[in-house]
């Protein structure tokens, strides 16, 4: 074998082994797939959430705003690309938009779309904005204030979520004497219904404990004194009566005496 032989034979042998160097390092690169981050939003936009009704009908919630992030504006863009039609609903907020969610409640076939803020104070209270949209036409409904029962105990950090078709609202209670706000004392939950293009409320969990708020359930002890100064009382004023007529009594036996005499 000469060595033009032995040459030609180590190189062919280096090209093979490159060819499958490569070929496993495209396998190797196949395998692992490559993560793709979400598209970040430029300014002056801070929210984006696309909600798919039906195919071909999208509505696309933005929040937006400059210079400050405890207040903002909300567009809803409706997208029909079957009909070509494309309308824009338009608001303003407090806080910053937490969620949107959508569901037909009344089952008209008409959508309804929730926008959930919550306030970036101390508070974290939160407000939604609700809108039912009959084709290309919004309407905006009253969502339903918190009653003075429902309000007791209520440090804000609600969880909104689709139930059964309905909205429903959680948010943990506590008890009011703890200005900490340490520990919850239960979890509230808030049934949401649309009715006659009207929500209402109506709470489905019930509170564990009547006295939770104050921790005792001791019996009033207040009423005993006032039943004895009555009873005293009663005593004193039938006594008199019985004094009374006495005197009378003595006083007409004196008078028939001395007619008597007389």
């Amino acid at each position: 074998m000469n060595i033009k032989h032995c040459l030609y034979l180590l190189g062919f042998a280096a090209i093979t082994a490159g060819c499958g160097s490569a070929s496993d390092d495209k396998t190797a690169g196949a395998a692992a797939p490559v993560a793709t981050a979400a598209p970040k939003l430029l300014a002056p936009f801070r929210y984006h959430k696309t909600v798919e009704v039906a195919p071909g009908l999208y509505y696309d919630v933005l929040g937006w705003g400059r210079g400050t992030d405890s207040v903002g504006a909300y567009q809803i863009l409706r997208s029909d690309s079957a009909a070509a039609k494309y309308t824009t609903t338009t608001g303003d907020y407090d806080g910053r938009i937490m969620d949107v969610l959508n569901s037909d409640m009344d089952t008209d076939g008409n959508p309804e779309i929730f926008i959930h803020t919550q306030a970036v104070d101390s508070s974290h209270y939160a407000e939604v904005f609700a809108y039912e949209f009959n084709n290309d036409r919004a309407r905006k409904l009253d969502f339903p204030r918190l009653t003075r029962s429902q309000r007791k105990g209520y440090q804000g950090n609600d969880n909104f979520f689709i139930k059964d078709g309905n909205l429903m609202r959680e948010f943990d209670v506590y008890n009011e004497e703890d200005s900490l706000v340490k520990k919850p004392i239960q979890k509230r939950l808030i049934e949401y219904n649309l009715r006659g293009n009207s929500l209402s409320s109506n709470q489905i969990s019930k509170d564990s404990t009547v006295n939770s708020q104050s921790g005792s359930t001791s019996a009033p002890v207040a009423d005993k004194p006032r039943e004895e100064k009555r009873t005293s009382s009663s005593n004193r004023s039938s006594s008199r009566k019985s004094s009374s007529t006495k005197k009378k009594s003595s006083s007409k036996k004196e008078t028939k005496k001395r007619r008597r005499h007389r």
